[in-house]
């Protein structure tokens, strides 16, 4: 019988053989490939604004918004180092844009999203109609529509304004599926007043012989100020949910689903004093603090968060939420994929 070292020589220079034509065993890496439970190569992290904001601030002076295109801080996971992704299928970057700028127009088939941080005047537009960004906005630049973003002058009342980009650019890129298409000049035409699309979708009515296919809301700017007031309703007359506080997730107004086909988004409320439970899901998750402070308990990882800090909560990994003054939060995640591919698992602990 052969021995332990001949049968390990002779599987090795099998392997060896068949690597020349392109194969390998799968018994070698199957547990990896087939994992009894996720696990993420993405880390818990968290972005404090108040220690990142000058850098923000800063890449002003280094760049224009002309050059660079889009004058972004890319948030990297340190768990994804050079992948320019904060979790495996998901992106999440700093914009900054000064009086004066222009962010010159261009498309691509990655959807968007702008969560508006601080600042105020500031406008995008998107596939010829302008909205005006403010503090806690959440704004939809749907997949392969031009976009542009400006900024007034100091005159005309400009000031420095600073979103948060997520895009789908990881998942996007793993299925090849990637194209951008740069405007020939740096505004696209406006061919809509401002609060066009919110008049047609935006109060539980839609024109009556609309047809919508694309899976995009054509709402492309949903304001906080009506986020916060729902918020505030339901926490003053609804019962509070143990884990997840007062949540609402946004939605396409057409199809009742998600506003983008690949990204979910959310808004919560977390009153003083809340001690959430803990729960976890598959979908990876980048929160962004809109108001307030508290801590995050992330794999048994405690973050301690307060306004405009933005942390990523990877795959399957165990989340507590606790608030020691009233907080609003604002998530992304990558549920809809998950969703449609029957991969959404959830457990509340």
């Amino acid at each position: 019988m052969p021995t332990a070292t001949a049968v390990q020589e002779q599987r090795t220079a099998y392997y060896e053989r068949i690597a020349e034509r392109q194969m390998a065993p799968l018994w070698e890496s199957l547990h990896t490939l087939v994992p009894p439970q996720p696990k993420p190569q993405a880390q818990a992290a968290i972005w404090r604004y108040a220690q990142i904001r000058d850098l923000v601030m800063q890449a002003g002076a280094v760049i224009s918004a002309e050059e660079a295109v889009r004058r972004v801080l890319v948030l990297e996971n340190p768990g994804l180092p050079g992948k320019s992704s904060i979790t495996p299928s998901l992106y999440a970057g700093l914009q900054l844009i000064l009086p004066g700028e222009i962010a010159p127009s261009h498309r691509h088939t990655q959807s968007a999203l702008r969560f508006i941080v601080e600042g105020r005047g500031a406008w995008t537009a998107v596939d010829g109609e302008r909205t005006t960004m403010r503090p806690g906005d959440f704004i939809v630049t749907p997949s392969w529509t031009w976009h542009d973003h400006g900024n007034p002058s100091v005159e005309d009342g400009g000031e420095p304004v600073v979103w948060l980009d997520g895009l789908d650019i990881p998942l996007v890129a793993s299925l090849d599926a990637g194209f951008a298409e740069t405007y020939p000049e740096a505004t696209q035409p406006v061919t809509r007043p401002e609060g066009y699309s919110f008049a047609r979708f935006g109060h539980n009515m839609a024109p009556v012989r609309e047809r919508v296919s694309n899976p995009t809301s054509p709402i492309f700017s949903y304001p906080y100020e009506r986020s916060r007031e729902a918020l505030d309703m339901l926490y003053r007359h609804s019962e509070l949910d143990a884990w997840d506080g007062v949540k609402l997730r946004y939605v396409n107004p057409t199809t009742g689903g998600w506003p983008m086909p690949t990204m979910a988004t959310f808004m919560q409320y977390l009153p003083a004093g809340f001690k959430g439970r803990a729960w976890r899901s598959t979908d990876a998750t980048v929160y962004c603090v809109v108001d307030g402070h508290g801590t995050v308990n992330i794999g048994g990882a405690e973050f301690a968060f307060a306004e405009h800090d933005v942390f990523v909560v990877p795959s399957w990994q165990t989340v507590q939420l606790s608030a020691h003054g009233e907080s609003v939060l604002f998530s992304y995640s990558d549920r809809p994929v998950l969703a449609a591919l029957n991969l959404l698992r959830e457990e509340r602990i």
